[in-house]
């Protein structure tokens, strides 16, 4: 069996002729510039316009991260039993009408937390159901020669779209205030419904009657992921990453802004910095699994990522320390980049046809799930220990990844692994006009994590 590289017409097209993918990645890119509008203004809505305590605060951002853990594995068998489009637009959709809620009650006058809550858990449910579509569509549009490729652009753009939407979201804030700032979320959605309803690629048809029970879909998948041994170690890795990643993102800001004394505009630049790293890694990700292997690529990086802490757990207030911490975010992130990118690349070309989206949903339940444990664990330790200490701590923890990754087999892969059997593509009819980007011959069903540098999951 061949290995699964590119050859020399897929090596030579540009992913950007490639009107299917230019139509997916223009949709999610926005959506994602439009959640960090979100991010942006919730927050400042909540706490200077409604007075929010630190608990209310808190509160609400748990709500925000709860639907992913309670549905992603739902969310996932509904991807790979109905039509990928139809579920992305469903979410879009939902999204962009219980947002816009929070400007017209704010007009209104009737705005409350209450009413802020309940739209963080309608919007998350909202993008569960669309992320577990949209990350699992992409291997049925493009060949799975070039996933690797095709995730490294979208990495490297959503890198830039989260920081650029974070910037809008500011810009918009001060001129239009927190609640009406979000109409740029809202439209966002809707550029992204409406640009995956102009997809044209037919979908892969389901491989199982819907007339089956979803709980037993839903144990499929997970049964499906705990069998492969790549899937599973891949899995781990991402959970195991997310745990530390969380308790440290957890007290990040805190630290720098408090115990550093950084001021909001330099907090800004190390952000952008990060942002940067995060594009850089995504985008040189494909030629560095070229060179050295995506096993080797991504244990190095799992092995710098515990050491781009300690600048964070040795500095003191002052501008040195200030373009140390950002040098080693961007770092930091760069790895994310490469690593994440490799390995969600990897994970979608051995998984087959149905099993895409359940195949992401549980990676995405256990990373999910992880992180809400990891912001507690980070408050008590904080509260008992200190920050710093607790800070450490997540340093600590990001040696687990390590380990696991370390102990698999997958460390050392040389090349990216065959796609299964059953997704192989037929030889091309003979064609006398330019090769364009094939489409994939496998038929499964297939909107990622908005986090820079790509997904955990």
């Amino acid at each position: 069996m061949p290995p699964c590289t590119e050859n020399p017409s897929t090596a030579s097209t540009s992913l950007w002729r490639h009107r299917d993918f230019r139509r997916y990645l223009t949709g999610q890119t926005a959506s994602v510039a439009g959640s960090s509008i979100a991010q942006m203004a919730l927050p400042v809505l909540a706490v200077l316009h409604l007075s929010a305590t630190t608990a209310q605060v808190a509160w609400l951002a748990f709500l925000g991260q709860l639907p992913p853990a309670l549905l992603a594995l739902h969310a996932g068998a509904l991807a790979d039993r109905h039509s990928k489009r139809r579920q992305m637009i469903l979410g879009d959709l939902v999204s962009a009408s219980v947002l816009a809620t929070v400007p017209v009650a704010a007009a209104l006058g009737t705005l409350t937390l209450t009413h802020l809550m309940i739209v963080a858990v309608v919007q998350g449910a909202a993008s569960v159901l669309h992320d577990a579509a949209a990350i699992s569509l992409l291997p049925s549009l493009v060949d799975r020669s070039l996933i690797q490729r095709s995730n490294s652009r979208v990495g490297a753009l959503f890198a830039v779209a989260a920081t650029a939407g974070s910037h809008l979201g500011a810009a918009l804030t001060a001129l239009l205030g927190p609640a009406r700032a979000l109409l740029g979320d809202v439209a966002s959605y809707l550029i992204s419904a409406v640009c995956t309803a102009r997809i044209q690629t037919a979908e892969p048809a389901r491989a199982h009657p819907e007339t089956r029970r979803l709980r037993g879909e839903i144990g499929e998948g997970l049964r499906y992921v705990r069998g492969d041994d790549r899937l599973w170690t891949l899995t781990l890795v991402n959970a195991t990453t997310s745990f530390g990643l969380g308790l440290l993102n957890t007290l990040w800001a805190l630290y720098l802004l408090r115990s550093l004394s950084m001021s909001a505009t330099a907090f800004g630049v190390v952000l952008g910095l990060g942002a940067l790293g995060a594009a850089a890694g995504a985008l040189i990700a494909p030629a560095l699994a070229r060179r050295y292997g995506p096993g080797p690529m991504m244990l190095a990086a799992l092995a710098i990522t515990p050491l781009t802490q300690l600048p964070l757990l040795l500095a003191s207030p002052g501008l040195v320390w200030q373009i140390t911490i950002g040098a080693a975010l961007f770092l930091q992130l760069a790895c994310a980049g490469a690593a994440g990118t490799t390995q969600r690349s990897i994970r979608q070309i051995v998984t087959t046809a149905g099993m895409q989206a359940r195949m992401q949903a549980v990676s995405t339940w256990l990373t999910s799930g992880a992180r809400p444990v990891a912001a507690l664990l980070a408050g008590a330790l904080g509260t008992w220990f200190g920050v710093r200490p607790a800070l450490t701590a997540g340093t600590l923890l990001l040696l687990v990844p390590l380990v696991v990754l370390a102990r698999s087999p997958i460390r050392a892969l040389r090349q990216m692994p065959d796609p299964p059997a059953s997704t192989l593509p037929s030889p091309p009819a003979a064609r006398t006009s330019p090769p364009t980007v094939p489409t994939a011959a496998c038929t499964d069903d297939a909107r990622h994590d908005r986090s820079v540098g790509g997904d955990a999951s």
